[in-house]
């Protein structure tokens, strides 16, 4: 945040000194170009972001802010920019319009410090990626592409190129549940591990930031590191740091890698902070992501929507290929206060919400999920409706976006998902007004549970008909549990509502694993677990329970460690070291 371009000044708000009540969102950066500071108040205004920046070259500014109008046609993330205590009157945030520079008023600055602060004014998801001021006439470079990074690096004084940050046995991307398990099972054979998470705590989907349960097959070394510490969060992250040999790099989110030869030689990540970027080298690379961003990268072959009854011969898949997958989920949780609590008037969210008005399907604690929650007598279930009074307690239930494309649309996905709870707050204090007088927001998300992305191509891909009749593969490396969990879009009022679901716990025995389904068919050195394994969509419901996950990313650790044992491939270990892989993967499991 200093003057690296003689009269011109970048702040980017994910480096302010005090975030106040203000939230770093760093989950789209790759979709609008940069981290950004969010005003998530459930619509109480938050206390100021602030920091200080230096001045080097006095003169008038011209100021400008890179913000994002969200509901283009009500603005309820207005904020206002303060600069050394003086308020600059244009409302950022109400352009109406997506992420763009908006040139928000002029100022004289003397040289020295200068104190600067965002003021939210609504508490509403207000958000603001940067500041630029300009002595010069030159304007900010916007979009996402390589100018507009480059532009960024120069005014930060980055560097153009990604720094070295070492070689690896073992490259693992991806901190949830699936790729902290991997790292530690690699780590406790005596492999070098890195293990990149774009968010600040590891565990994904069962992280504190969204809480859901892992479900699946487990086993001890699973449970154990799954267990929660008193804060929530899994025990897996100290496990990480007594090993002596795995490095963790929180909030850095890959964007690039080199590739040559059909291997991949290193990764590029971008830290969410400070946005230096580093370049990690490895032997084998791990892709935990779920999202298959290293298959992206690489060009490896992927599927994506749901297959049709008649490529696989699936029962539950459908007549002809859809281009949907399994959408996402935004979790909450509500209190009682002790005295009556207000909510601002939301039409912008009573739009999406409609008349709904039903808060069940609430995370009671990190871990516990599909709560109850505050309904209106007129959505509650009859008594003797025992599949209304479940289905109303599962939190999946709220779900959006099965046809968006997960990877550019995903802050659109998540923003009406906001607009639906707010506008169900809204509804049912307002239709039982006197009911719900003191029923106030506890939590409310802001980074969804994650559905369904891509999902790789390897050797093998596993079907629903291979787990309902328990195929004998010799090359089984693990099991898996779970029913079928398939979830139907679209509910006939409500588009953030499922219409139905369905649970088919089938004869709910383990079933196996083969260990083709664990690496990419074109990248040599490119294995993946977690739920975009080499599965079909159908297969892949079971597949992805996190505990599941946590069973492939054992397998590839394991695999992992041969090949570096070997100089081998994930391939060439299948074909002459299965023996050894099987019996190290059930050492590892009885360890």
């Amino acid at each position: 945040m200093n003057e690296f371009v003689t009269g011109e000044i970048l702040v980017e708000t994910e480096e302010f000194a005090d975030y106040g009540g203000w939230s770093l969102d760093s989950q789209f950066a790759h979709e609008m170009g940069s981290p950004y500071l969010l005003a998530h108040g459930y619509g109480r205004p938050v206390d100021d972001a602030q920091t200080t920046i230096e001045v080097v070259t006095a003169g008038r500014y011209q100021v400008w802010a890179r913000t994002k109008d969200w509901v283009p046609a009500h603005h309820p993330g207005r904020f206002n920019v303060a600069i050394n205590g003086q308020v600059i009157e244009h409302e950022c945030g109400s352009h109406g319009g997506d992420w763009v520079w908006e040139h928000i008023g002029e100022i004289d600055l003397q040289q020295g410090p200068v104190d600067i602060a965002l003021r939210d004014l609504t508490g509403f998801d207000g958000r603001c990626d940067a500041l630029f001021f300009s002595s010069t006439g030159s304007q900010p470079v916007d979009g996402i592409g390589e100018d507009a990074h480059r532009w960024r690096k120069e005014r930060r004084g980055l560097p153009i190129e990604p720094e070295e940050a070492g070689s690896f046995d073992v490259v693992i991307v991806g901190g949830g549940v699936t790729g902290s398990i991997g790292a530690l099972a690699a780590a406790r054979l005596g492999r070098t591990v890195a293990l990149i998470q774009n968010r600040p705590v590891l565990g994904g989907n069962a992280s504190t930031e969204i809480g859901i349960g892992p479900r699946g097959e487990k086993g001890p070394f699973v449970a154990e590191a799954i267990s929660r510490t008193p804060e929530g969060n899994l025990q897996v992250h100290q496990q990480l740091n007594a090993e002596p040999h795995v490095e963790i790099y929180t909030e850095f989110q890959v964007f690039d890698l080199v590739y040559d030869a059909g291997s991949i030689l290193s990764v590029d990540a971008r830290h969410a902070r400070s946005g230096k970027e580093i370049r990690i080298a490895g032997v084998q690379f791990i892709d935990c992501t779920g999202t298959a961003i290293l298959g992206m990268l690489s060009g490896a072959p992927t599927m994506f929507g749901i297959e049709s009854a008649s490529e696989f011969g699936e029962s539950h898949a459908p007549p002809e290929r859809l281009d949907q997958h399994h959408g996402h989920t935004l979790f909450f949780r509500t209190r009682e206060a002790e005295h009556p609590v207000g909510f601002p008037d939301v039409p912008w969210a009573t739009e999406v919400a409609k008349d709904f008005a039903d808060l069940g399907g609430q995370a009671i604690e990190p871990g516990r999920d599909n709560g109850d929650g505050p309904v209106i007598e007129a959505f509650r279930p009859d008594e003797d409706d025992s599949f209304g009074n479940l289905t109303r307690r599962l939190t999946h239930y709220w779900e959006y976006g099965q046809w968006n494309d997960p990877y550019t649309e995903g802050e659109h996905i998540r923003d009406h998902l906001l607009r639906a709870v707010y506008g169900t707050m809204s509804n049912i204090k307002t239709m039982e007004a006197d009911q719900w007088a003191n029923l106030e927001f506890d939590w409310v998300a802001f980074v969804p549970g994650q559905g369904e992305f891509r999902r790789y191509v390897g050797d093998y891909i596993l079907t629903e008909n291979d787990i309902r009749e328990h195929t004998e593969f010799p090359d089984a490396v693990v099991e898996n549990s779970g029913a079928f969990c398939l979830h139907h879009p679209i509910h006939e009022k409500y588009d953030f509502r499922l219409k139905a679901w369905t649970w088919d716990t089938r004869d709910d025995l383990p079933f196996a694993i083969p260990f083709r389904c664990l690496y990419s068919s074109e990248v040599d050195n490119l294995m993946m677990a977690g739920k975009h394994i080499s599965v079909t969509h159908v297969a892949g419901s079971v597949t992805k329970f996190m505990g599941n996950g946590a069973q492939h990313a054992i397998a590839t650790a394991c695999a992992a460690a041969l090949c570096v044992k070997y100089g081998a491939s994930p391939r060439q270990v299948h074909d002459y070291h299965l023996t050894e892989l099987q019996e190290l993967v059930a050492d590892v499991h009885s360890a």
